[in-house]
């Protein structure tokens, strides 16, 4: 060789081997190697975001999922692009016709195979969910089990999809009600329920014979591309099109704006704020489609004089401190009657200092992190507004000390203290939704005073009653009394079962999730006209005789 030729060999190989130190020291960053069950759930370090049915792909922007906890990078995600996008709709249309065509029991069958499959995974899934949204070990398993519960459910379902035969006013006819098939329908979900959200989505239209695509929330992106895999297998099982139920993880630019204007999704179901959720119900319904929107909540439990006090307290303190205050249905507001008020809150107060926090995926873990360095600064700008506005802090109100994280190797992530302020309902902020784990108390002086209250903030969410009256019971679940979609009577007002709809009212969103008869949301409905004689007689006495 000459000496150009072999300076051009060296350098070669320096760029080699100088690139495969840089991607050993990049992929060394990663906490991947500390969390044996990612690799379980056919995770690796870098994972591609986009399944279309046929594929993985992966041709978008590189995302590295976080532990909130710590602080610490998990695991890569390669989002899809426009184009990924695009085969992923058109799969999910090649399939059509075949899934819509099979029996509803047949359909069935595949939700309760997937069911199965949550459960051979649930360990691993709920401590995923734990590791990448950062609530405590049991939530995570318990939002898993939501999923399995739903897939029981449209199982049973699948064998029960109603139609009518109604009576005609037309001699030899029969009007007749049946229920098909929606079409293809997408699905945006958040990230504070990863995984459930999807399933109630997942589950009810999959039995309903549509296709889908998932959209999950960018920062929950390793829990959404592992629950795909899981159902993907379970599909692939069965020799069914893949395109039944595709995902492609994206920014909401990129991917979630494509899905809310996509003139083939007959119905997006979104997951998030108000203020976005605003802007997918104008494009979606610009469109004549449909929408399915969980957006904010403002949440309030009222505590009246004849409340039991031991059944409300431990109820308060979950909805107001579990999941670090990041749920729908967070206790926001606390309306406790003047005449126990002195005796409730100091109770509340010693309640909430025993909660310590801890890493999320450890047993005994109650207070884990917020999900991220947003949500800590919207807390503390929240805590400094509500003092300039004249609320009292009663308890909390401030980060988490380092010297409390250090030890157990926290004291990168995203701690705060769940915070108790005193406020009044002129305060301004009383009626916005922070998304934190800030709870305003305030006294009410009687039942009527309480249920305007909680009537008076834009959202319409969760609601709770402590009381034993049940004239006040009844008022409070009727005309005049909550205005919210979960009206619920001495219990929390956080968290909610599948048997019943999920939903609220005003800037809530509209339409239900999960049970009850949610599935109409998913099919379409046909009225038929059926005549089985020989004469043709017109509605409502018209005569066109010739």
């Amino acid at each position: 060789q000459s000496t150009s030729e072999k300076m051009l060999t060296l350098s070669r190989a320096t760029r080699i081997s100088t690139s495969k130190v840089l991607r050993a020291s990049f992929s060394s960053e990663l906490a991947y190697n500390k969390y044996p069950f990612l690799e379980r759930l056919g995770l690796k370090e870098e994972n591609l975001g986009c399944w279309n049915g046929k594929e993985w792909l992966g041709n978008g922007a590189v995302h590295t999922a976080m532990n909130p906890a710590t602080g610490e990078p998990i695991a890569r995600v390669k989002f899809g692009s426009a184009e990924d996008y695009e085969t992923c709709v058109q799969n999910m249309t090649e399939s059509m016709d075949m899934w819509k065509s099979l029996p509803a029991p047949r359909r069935g069958e595949l939700v309760r195979q997937i069911g199965l499959k949550l459960r051979d995974h649930q360990e691993d899934l709920g401590a995923l969910i734990s590791l990448e949204m950062g609530k405590i070990k049991t939530e995570g398993m318990g939002e898993v089990q939501e999923f399995i519960d739903m897939a029981d459910l449209a199982v049973g379902m699948s064998r029960q999809i109603p139609g009518q035969m109604l009576p005609s006013e037309r001699e030899d006819h029969a009007l007749v009600e049946v229920w098909n098939p929606l079409g293809q329908i997408g699905i945006i979900s958040a990230y504070n329920f990863p995984c459930a959200v999807h399933g109630w989505n997942t589950a009810v239209s999959l039995i309903c014979g549509n296709t889908q695509i998932w959209k999950g929330a960018e920062s929950s992106s390793l829990l959404t591309v592992a629950q795909t895999k899981l159902i993907a297998d379970v599909i692939q099982d069965n020799n069914l099109p893949g395109g039944i139920a595709t995902m492609c993880q994206g920014s909401g630019a990129v991917v979630g704006q494509r899905m809310v204007d996509d003139k083939r999704l007959n119905l997006i179901s979104f997951t998030g704020s108000t203020k976005v959720g605003r802007g997918v119900a104008a494009s979606v319904a610009g469109r004549f489609g449909r929408s399915i929107l969980e957006l904010g909540g403002n949440n309030a439990v009222i505590i009246m004089d004849d409340a039991d006090l031991k059944v409300a307290l431990p109820s308060v303190l979950f909805a107001a401190a579990g999941t670090a205050g990041q749920r729908c249905t967070t206790l926001r507001r606390l309306l406790v009657h003047e005449a126990v008020y002195d005796q409730f809150v100091p109770a509340l107060v010693d309640a909430y200092s025993k909660l310590k926090p801890g890493n999320p995926l450890e047993p005994g873990t109650l207070l884990g992190p917020l999900h991220n360095t947003a949500a800590v600064n919207t807390y503390l700008d929240g805590i400094a507004e509500m003092k300039k506005q004249g609320g009292k802090v009663l308890y909390g109100g401030e980060r988490i000390p380092q010297e409390l994280l250090v030890e157990k190797g926290l004291q990168n992530g995203h701690y705060v203290w769940p915070t108790l302020v005193e406020s009044t309902p002129d305060m301004p902020i009383v009626k916005e939704e922070l998304f934190v784990p800030i709870t305003h108390v305030m006294k009410v002086k009687s039942f009527e005073e309480a249920v305007e209250m909680n009537n008076s903030t834009p959202f319409g969410l969760s609601s709770a009653l402590f009381t034993k009256d049940f004239r006040n019971v009844f008022n409070w679940i009727g005309p005049r009394g909550s205005e919210c979609g979960i009206i619920n009577v001495n219990t929390s007002c956080s968290g909610a079962e599948i048997g019943g709809a999920f939903g609220g009212e005003k800037d809530t969103g509209a339409g239900r999730e999960s049970g009850s008869d949610s599935w109409k949301q998913y099919m379409r409905r046909g009225t038929c006209a059926i005549n089985y004689g020989t004469s043709v007689p017109l509605a409502q006495g018209v005569d066109f005789s010739i």
